[in-house]
């Protein structure tokens, strides 16, 4: 998906509202949006994010990711495995841990070398980011189940941080 679009009318909305101003609030304008583009598209990516996140919840045991690729936001849709799925020998995914109001939390997590290193490796044998594998890791271990691979076919890395 490319935010260059909503990015440029943004800017031009913002030229715009400026020329109102006169002058001086043009060229503040045109010096303030080149610096502001950084900002514009993490806080569209948030945006992004934030509606996966929705979907999500209405889609489980199935759901969407935005995923970062080339600098541009993607989406990858993991639809729930239906009972003529499974027969076939497809493994469930299990449904989302459930929670009181369905907002997500951050938290760090210090694990020794040795363990991170394991738990990469069992999050890319299931197809998983590291995060969905721990999360699912928890809610089984709470729940008293092992944690289950996704349906195969979904590939990738997610990342997190600034966009430019």
């Amino acid at each position: 998906m490319d935010l260059t679009t909503y990015v440029d009318n943004l800017r031009h909305d913002l030229a715009v509202a400026a020329a109102a101003g006169g002058d001086e609030a043009r060229e503040l304008a045109d010096r303030l949006t080149a610096p502001l583009e950084s900002a514009i598209r993490l806080t569209l990516f948030n945006a992004l994010s934030a509606a996966a996140d929705e979907i999500t919840s209405d889609l489980a045991p199935g759901s969407v990711e935005v995923r970062l690729r080339g600098g541009e936001p993607g989406f990858v849709v993991t639809p729930p495995v239906h009972t003529e799925d499974t027969a076939r020998g497809a493994t469930p995914a299990p449904p989302a841990p459930e929670t009181d109001d369905g907002a997500m939390s951050r938290i760090n997590l210090r694990l020794p070398e040795s363990l991170k290193n394991r738990v990469e490796e069992a999050a890319a044998a299931q197809h998983l980011s590291v995060n969905a594998w721990l999360v699912r890791a928890a809610a089984a271990a709470l729940d008293g189940d092992r944690p289950r691979a996704r349906p195969h076919g979904v590939v990738g890395q997610r990342f997190t941080g600034w966009v430019r």
